[in-house]
């Protein structure tokens, strides 16, 4: 087997390493161009159903009266429907009481998702539609459970065929 015959030096420093971004830093959070001003927004999502309204405000969440991390405790969830706000680079800016009822989980997160995203386009219409509409967070997810047909035991599940 051979060896690994590089001996380059290798040039990195501690000024460098710090500056590295890793998935958590945000360079550009905050300096979004919005104008800063009371919202809202309806989004539904399933069986779910949000009321969000963003307040000018430091980026406090608060649903159903708990916070975003008591919520929802998976991080892909907050990310989810902290989404809009991080798109438009407005973190920090504005504090968000929604009341979400109806589905699961996920569909509670869609809803309020497609909410924050209304009411930043109620916000500033001119400074925020094209982005949010060009990342599809503008579109109501019209995907619902469908139904359960007479002499099926699901909504398509057949009962088992027997030839004899």
């Amino acid at each position: 087997m051979a060896e690994n015959t590089n001996n380059s030096p290798v040039q990195e420093t501690e000024a460098e390493n710090t500056a590295a971004f890793t998935t958590e830093t945000n360079s550009g959070a905050g300096t979004g161009t919005s104008t800063i001003a009371p919202g809202y927004g309806t989004g539904r999502r399933k069986e779910a159903v949000a009321r969000v309204r963003l307040i000018p405000g430091t980026g406090k969440w608060t649903i159903n009266g708990r916070t975003l991390e008591e919520y929802f405790p998976s991080k892909l969830q907050q990310r989810e429907v902290n989404s809009p706000i991080v798109l438009l680079k407005l973190e920090g800016k504005f504090d968000v009481v929604v009341l979400v009822d109806g589905g699961g989980t996920t569909g509670q997160a869609g809803a309020i998702r497609l909410g924050v995203a209304r009411a930043l386009n109620a916000i500033d219409r001119d400074a925020n539609r094209a982005t949010l509409k060009k990342a599809g967070f503008l579109t109501r997810d019209a995907r619902v459970v469908e139904r359960k047909k007479a002499g099926l035991h699901k909504a398509r599940r057949a009962p088992q065929f027997s030839k004899r």
